[in-house]
């Protein structure tokens, strides 16, 4: 799903995208400037490596995600507690950021259960 970000309002606008076992669903909501908010929950689950045994495992997601997208590069000129990704052509593409926020999830450390027990 590719959002234009100029078309973005006060008015939060909702998504939902389902991929494989995750739904990644929020909105996105104008905030100053050229700032979009994104806030999100990615939900459901995926085949991980477990980082003692390396037998793969169900890994369940429950994360929230929250940033913002700027319309161009971002110059600093707010100060702002959460992170910025920059859109250069003008459109937030949701099913890149899912999957680069699926792959920060992967890159944390994980173990199977049958590992935690030990």
């Amino acid at each position: 799903m590719r959002v234009h970000l100029r078309k973005v309002t006060k008015t939060p606008l909702d998504f939902e995208i389902k991929s494989d076992e995750i739904t990644f669903k929020g909105y996105l909501e104008y905030h100053s400037g050229k700032l979009i908010l994104l806030k999100a929950n990615i939900n459901g689950s995926f085949l991980k490596g477990c980082d003692i045994c390396a037998e793969e495992f169900d890994l369940k997601v429950n994360e929230e995600v929250k940033f913002f997208i700027s319309d161009g590069i971002y110059t600093g000129e707010n100060d702002i507690e959460f992170d910025v990704v920059e859109s250069l052509d003008g459109i937030a593409d949701l099913e890149d950021i899912l999957n680069s926020e699926i792959e920060l999830i992967k890159s944390d450390y994980h173990s199977c259960d049958n590992c935690n027990k030990n």
